[in-house]
Parts: structure tokens; C-alpha cells; sequence
């Protein structure tokens, strides 16, 4: 018996009767022969873990465009963040735990930079829209591996694309992930409001508060523990009325005195007009993109527009600020 057959039999003993098998995933789109040592969602979670859209994560925006200091968010630390806090939830249920962290490392691979300002423009400049999370899915299936893709299970893939607020996860380990993410943007984001000095503690209503604690830690705490205990030996994934009240009202308020403020807005016109260039620029020059987008539209039939779309999307921050200096900023002369 193989180090796989042996955790795959641990799972099949140990694992919640609602959990998702390794030994049952659906599959991937292309056949693959079975990995002596790994199950196939940590297959999935080292791919992931491995991939160029991955390492490219920790130079895009969180909420606060090109911030100065060490320790805001970026979308890789929110990554990190998302995917602890799944993996509490889902070895506290006894739900598969590597299937929970690949979705969770995997779910914001198709971000732009500059956050979700950049995914705005790009979904009004585009002519079939954007969205990141079906961004991330075609990460995964096509982009990386120059067109190869990650060869993905389903399982990873479907939680991947339903981890947004309307998606509906086809497994409890997306749906892990899909309040997961909701949990640790809201806390962290406010930390991180609160190191910009936009408010303090005290500043945020009590009526949320008072249900949730008055410290991240605390949050955290109550509302791991709400998940956990209101799901355990449960079908499905659910957090208290109470709780999922006060979240939902604490959510409300960020986004009215964070995530529009000036604050961390100061930037957001020049960085979407700074992708408004690039895009127009390589819709015109298709001959100046990288070889791997220029043979997807060769080989594959895949419009410019989509193409360009892809690779912008891909760009961290610096890259695409280094893109714009490239093409249209003017050099000094030297002799």
C-alpha cells in the first residue's frame, strides 16, 4: 500500500461523513496518473502553492493602493489569512483540509493590481466584463504553465469560483472558504484602517461590536467559534443569525468609511486610467505582448481583447507601474 492509499484510507475512518474524499474527487479535466505519496486536493494545494500567479500576489493591492509601511495587507497576506482560518474551521469539523486549502490559496489568483479598483475598470473597458474569481478559474485551467494550466480537480475549481458573496459551493470545504474570506477581509481591513488612523476601536458601532468583541483578536475568536460549533455534524455551513447579522452590519460600515473613502482611494483614478492606457496600448500593439499570450491568440483562436485582458490581470502593482513608465513616460536624453 502506497503513503497515498494510506491517507486516503485515513480519511475515509477519520473524516465527517459530509467531507469531501480524496479518493472520490471528480477529477480533472485531463487524466493524470495518481501520485505515489499526495492525495490529489494536496496536489492541487502544492500546484497552487508553486504557481507564478501565486508569488505574484504579494505585490497587488488589498484595499490601500501603494501603501508605506511593512505591514498592510497585500492580496498574498489576505491569501494567507483566508486559508488559516479555513483550515481551523475545517479540521475542527473534521472536513478534508487540504481540499479546504487549496480553494483558499487559490481563490483570488485572477485579482488585477490595484485591487478591486483594477477589476472595476477592467470590467467596464472589457467587452465580455471581468470578474476575478472567473479570472482565477481560468488561471488554473489555462494561464498558467504557458497555456497548459494547473490540471485542477473539480472540487478546487468550483470552490475557486463560488468563494464570492452569491456563489453557492458545490462542497463544504468551498463553502468553508467562501465565509472564511469574509471573516478575515472584514477584521483585517479594519486593522488595517486602524494603522492608516482613518478611526480607532472605539469608532466602530457598538451594536456590531458588542455581538462580534472589540478587538480583531476577539472577532476572530467569536466568530471561528460560531462557525464551528453551529456546523458541526452539519451538512452545511452556517453561522448564527445573531452573529451573521452583526458581520453583515460591521461589512456595511467598512465599506462606507473605508473601502470608499479617500483614504484609500487617494490613488484609485490614476491607477484605473493607468490600466485604461495599457489596455488600449496592447490592443493596438498585440505584436508588443508576451510570446505565451500571442500564440494563445494564434493557437487557440482567443480574441486580443481577452488576451490583453489576461495580462493586465496578471500584473502585480509595480509591474504594471513599470509597464506604464515604459511605454509613456518620456527618459532623459543621455549622451
Amino acid at each position: 500500500m502506497t503513503v497515498r492509499e494510506h491517507q486516503e484510507q485515513w480519511e475515509e475512518q477519520y473524516l465527517s461523513p459530509y467531507a469531501s474524499l480524496s479518493s472520490r474527487t471528480r477529477g480533472r479535466d485531463r487524466e493524470e496518473g495518481l501520485c505515489d505519496i499526495r492525495p490529489e486536493y494536496q496536489r492541487d494545494r502544492d500546484r497552487i502553492l508553486h504557481s507564478k500567479s501565486f508569488r505574484r500576489l504579494k505585490h497587488k493591492t488589498q484595499v490601500f493602493l501603494s501603501p508605506e509601511g511593512d505591514h498592510y495587507r497585500t492580496r498574498l497576506t489576505h491569501t494567507l489569512e483566508v486559508s488559516q482560518i479555513a483550515r481551523t474551521i475545517s479540521r475542527a469539523l473534521r472536513l478534508n483540509e487540504n481540499l479546504t486549502e487549496a480553494i483558499a490559496l487559490g481563490h483570488d489568483l485572477g485579482h488585477t493590481p490595484f485591487g478591486h479598483s483594477g477589476e472595476a475598470v477592467l470590467n467596464r473597458i472589457c467587452p465580455f466584463g471581468f470578474a476575478h474569481y472567473e479570472q482565477s478559474v481560468r488561471v488554473v485551467e489555462l494561464l498558467e504553465k504557458n497555456g497548459a494550466g494547473l490540471n485542477l480537480t473539480w472540487e478546487v475549481r468550483d470552490g475557486i469560483r463560488n468563494h464570492r458573496t452569491s456563489g453557492n459551493p458545490s462542497t463544504l470545504e468551498g463553502a468553508v472558504v467562501r465565509l472564511s474570506d469574509k471573516i478575515a477581509y472584514i477584521n483585517h481591513d479594519i486593522d488595517d484602517a486602524i494603522r492608516a488612523r482613518m478611526f480607532e476601536e472605539p469608532d466602530l458601532p457598538e451594536e456590531f461590536t458588542d455581538v462580534l468583541g472589540h478587538s480583531v483578536r476577539e472577532r476572530l475568536n467569536a466568530l471561528i467559534h460560531d462557525v464551528i460549533f453551529g456546523s458541526m455534524d452539519q451538512p452545511r455551513i452556517v453561522m448564527s443569525p445573531e452573529m451573521e447579522t452583526a458581520m453583515q452590519g460591521l461589512r456595511q460600515w467598512m465599506f462606507e468609511h473605508v473601502y470608499r473613502s479617500d483614504i484609500p482611494k487617494a490613488e484609485e483614478s490614476k491607477a484605473q486610467q493607468l490600466i485604461v492606457f495599457l489596455y488600449d496600448y496592447y490592443c493596438h500593439h498585440v505584436e508588443r505582448l508576451p510570446l505565451e499570450y500571442r500564440i494563445m491568440m494564434e493557437r487557440l483562436g482567443e480574441s486580443k481583447e481577452r488576451v490583453v485582458c489576461d495580462y493586465i490581470a496578471g500584473m502585480s502593482d509595480s509591474y504594471a507601474i513599470d509597464q506604464f513608465e515604459e511605454l509613456f513616460v518620456p527618459k532623459a536624453w543621455k549622451v
